[in-house]
C-alpha cells in the first residue's frame, strides 16, 4: 500500500480536483514517496495537485491505499489541476463512486469529533 488520498472539508465542502489524463473528478493524492510517512505525503501530493495546504486530522486504511481526513487550509500556490468545492459528488469521477459515498461520510464524522 503505497497510495494515500485525501479528503479536506471548507464549510462543510470538500475539494475535488479534476484530472484531465483520467477525465474526472477526484480527491488530491498519490504515491507515498521513500522516506514519507502518510500525512507527509497526504500534504505534500494535496499541495501539488490542488495548491492549498490541509491540516490532517484523521488517517483511515483502505487496505488498497490509506486516506486522510483533513480541514482545506489556504491556498498558497499553483497547482497542477483545478479544485473545486463540492456538497455532493460530482456526475463524472476517476474512480470508485462506491468508495467515496463511504470515505465521504466517515472523513465528515471525523472532522466533527474533533469540534
Amino acid at each position: 500500500m503505497n497510495t494515500v488520498y485525501t479528503v479536506a472539508f471548507k464549510d462543510g465542502k470538500y475539494l475535488m480536483v479534476f484530472n484531465t489524463k483520467r477525465n474526472g473528478w477526484e480527491m488530491p493524492g498519490g504515491k507515498i514517496e521513500k522516506g514519507e510517512d502518510v500525512e507527509k505525503a497526504a500534504k505534500r501530493e494535496y499541495m501539488e495537485e490542488a495548491g492549498y495546504e490541509v491540516d490532517i486530522v484523521s488517517v483511515r486504511n483502505l487496505k488498497h491505499c490509506w486516506v486522510c481526513c483533513a480541514r482545506l487550509g489556504d491556498k498558497i500556490c499553483e497547482s497542477e489541476m483545478v479544485g473545486e468545492l463540492f456538497d455532493a459528488l460530482p456526475e463524472k469521477l476517476s474512480f470508485d463512486r462506491t468508495e467515496y459515498e463511504d470515505v465521504i461520510p466517515w472523513a465528515e464524522n471525523e472532522l466533527n469529533r474533533e469540534i
